[in-house]
């Protein structure tokens, strides 16, 4: 959903994709932060209405403010509580310096960690 803010020189329109894409790259530049974590339900989504949902980012954009929630996968032997400290207050300046929105919460759901870059695709599987 898109919704809009009426200036006096106009509307602007901020897509729950745009705030989306913004949320993403800022959690993937986060130390500590191995992947975000696509789970069952997003899979559907996709392919049930045939949009492009950013793996892990979940978003409610309203016309002055946004909520976000994450889910990720950690790097092995790193602080977990400190890296979603960091991951919140990361995605919440990025968020709120592009748009102008004010970002209310980061809920930050760790799914998984990783022991390398190229184990990333078995966690789920050895998570269970």
């Amino acid at each position: 959903m898109t919704e809009q803010l009426q200036l006096e020189t106009g509307t602007i329109r901020i897509s729950d994709d745009v705030v989306s894409k913004i949320a993403g790259l800022a959690a993937l530049e986060t130390p500590g932060i191995a992947a975000m974590s696509g789970g069952l339900s997003e899979g559907w989504a996709k392919r049930l209405s045939g949009k492009n949902v950013q793996k892990g980012v979940i978003v409610e954009v309203g016309q002055l403010e946004a909520a976000i929630d994450l889910r990720i996968i950690v790097l092995y032997e790193t602080p977990i509580h400190e890296v979603c400290r960091m991951l919140q207050q990361n995605v919440r300046e990025a968020v709120e310096s592009m748009t102008g929105l004010r970002v209310v919460e980061v809920n930050v759901k760790v799914e998984g960690v990783a022991f390398k870059d190229d184990e990333i695709e078995d966690i789920p599987s050895r998570a269970k």
